[in-house]
């Protein structure tokens, strides 16, 4: 960090008036080491969202940073030194934005529900604690924060904009994308019972030709070579897949294949990676790499042998796992981002991302975020008259 932003491993005292919170007791520590806070802690407050916790986002930070990226990982400690709230991010030096602010996890990995974590009961003083060293002790250490992709209605981060809006920073928010999460019945019977009368005679003959005759079989990682030969098989159908649409897939990008190799081994070993693929006639059709996380089964990342494309392999994949995460008693199945249509065919919800950012006070970051905005505006207005997303 530069001289007017010193980092520190221990704690910097705040003052606040919290409540029934002993405000005096409360201290925020900017951490630039994630192995200096315990995994446990860390995971204790990420609500088992896996995308919060340390398994996911060290992962990512191990394969993601750049030269000139920095831990920026903000604490909150009450009084007996326990950890109580966390913000997991880090600084990024920009040519024309200055040092901005995001999750860790951020970008084209697509990590859902990124949030300030914070303990039950806690929440609101935590908020209120790192926008209070945002604007006082740590001001000149940020230009802007740029949290992407973030549920629209994260109380947390709202609070969070509201109190530097507040303090006199620019806020600005949009929607940008949905996740789409489906609640799950007591039985595979009431879900089906839920569908229209085509879509059901359609799964149950996909189930009698090919799930109950034999002819598929779903195999899952239980084991660190079945691990590595099913994610071998998403390397491959994942690309073939994407190329088969004329795309380049995420394994075009050789850290992303090294990120997930990592964070799947490290989730592997928390019994929350769910890698399955389904073999008709013994040839490779699909693969799903799932993420488990409390109640929640998030469907990550796919693939699909286009050559097999006529028996849709990519949807009996799917109906095996829906029945399993039923028969698992689980109670979401999350779809994640994107608005594919097959998501509202089984019943899922929409549920909207946003992106939240916030320029420092300073003239210069204002300056840059009415840039930006007016920039943004232009494009929307050409993209409109044009008629098209990317015009």
């Amino acid at each position: 960090m530069t001289a007017d932003c010193l980092s520190t491993d221990g704690l910097s005292p705040g003052s606040l008036t919290l409540g029934s919170v002993d405000a005096a007791q409360l201290r925020v520590a900017l951490i630039q080491d994630e192995r200096t806070i315990d995994s446990f802690a860390w995971n204790a407050l990420a609500d088992a969202v896996v995308f919060r916790q340390h398994e996911w986002l060290a992962a990512w930070w191990n394969h993601f940073r750049r030269s000139n990226d920095e831990l920026f990982l903000l604490t909150v400690y009450d009084e007996r030194r326990e950890l109580i709230g966390l913000a997991p991010w880090y600084l990024a030096r920009e040519r024309w934005l200055g040092r901005v602010v995001r999750f860790l996890g951020s970008g084209r990995v697509c990590s859902e529900y990124l949030t300030v974590l914070a303990a039950p009961g806690t929440a609101p003083h935590v908020v209120r604690s790192l926008a209070q060293w945002l604007t006082g002790e740590g001001a000149a250490c940020w230009d802007l924060l740029d949290f992407d992709g973030v549920a629209q209605d994260d109380g947390l981060l709202g609070q969070l904009a509201d109190e530097l809006s507040l303090a006199g920073h620019s806020t600005y928010r949009r929607v940008r994308e949905r996740t789409w999460r489906l609640c799950l019945p007591a039985s595979w019977d009431d879900l089906l019972a839920g569908l229209s009368k085509s879509r059901r005679g359609k799964i149950r003959a996909q189930e009698r030709k090919f799930l109950a005759s034999g002819r598929a079989q779903v195999k899952s990682a239980v084991d660190e070579t079945t691990r590595r030969q099913g994610l071998e098989v998403l390397y491959r159908l994942h690309q073939a897949r994407r190329e088969s649409l004329g795309d380049d897939g995420c394994f075009t990008m050789p850290r992303f294949e090294r990120f997930l190799e990592d964070a799947a081994a490290r989730l592997d070993r928390s019994g929350q990676l769910r890698l399955q693929w389904l073999e008709v006639d013994g040839q490779p059709a699909a693969v799903e790499f799932d993420l488990l996380g409390g109640d929640t089964l998030y469907y990550y990342q796919t693939g699909m042998n286009p050559e097999l494309a006529e028996i849709s392999p990519g949807w009996l994949l799917q109906i095996a796992s829906l029945k399993r995460a039923i028969s698992d008693g689980l109670a979401h199945f999350d779809f994640l981002r994107g608005d594919e249509e097959y998501k509202a065919t089984w019943g899922a919800e929409p549920r909207p991302l946003a992106q939240v950012r916030v320029a420092s006070r300073r003239p210069l970051a204002r300056l840059r975020q009415q840039l930006w905005i007016a920039a943004l505006e232009g494009k929307t207005r050409w993209q409109n008259r044009c008629g098209k997303k990317d015009c």
